[in-house]
């Protein structure tokens, strides 16, 4: 375990009876209890942040599509099934022996 530092903390009353009520039934300590919470805020906040940058950055990539659509246009044919033509075709060639 980590070193432990003194911090005081002032509660409500409901809060620290609540608290207080959770230790008692887990057989913990309300510092304890207070350590796991802290825990799990941090990684509730770190979540919380790293979800707002990648809406961020779908934002960024919603926003450069739309630019590109703009400047370039939209590709109208199949392209999936282009690919796939070209590619049975080269494999009849393979298979031909014309490759």
């Amino acid at each position: 375990m980590s070193t432990l530092h003194r911090a005081q903390l002032l509660l409500e009353l409901e809060q620290h009876q609540a608290l207080a009520e959770i230790a008692r039934r887990e057989g913990r300590s309300i510092s304890d209890l207070m350590r796991e919470i802290v825990r799990q805020y941090r990684v509730e906040r770190y979540q919380a942040a790293r979800k707002q940058r990648e809406m961020q950055a779908i934002e960024g990539l919603a926003q450069i599509r739309e630019r590109l659509k703009d400047e370039h246009g939209v590709y109208r044919g199949d392209l999936l099934a282009e690919v796939r033509g070209e590619r049975e075709g080269e494999v009849e060639r393979i298979w031909r022996g014309e490759a």
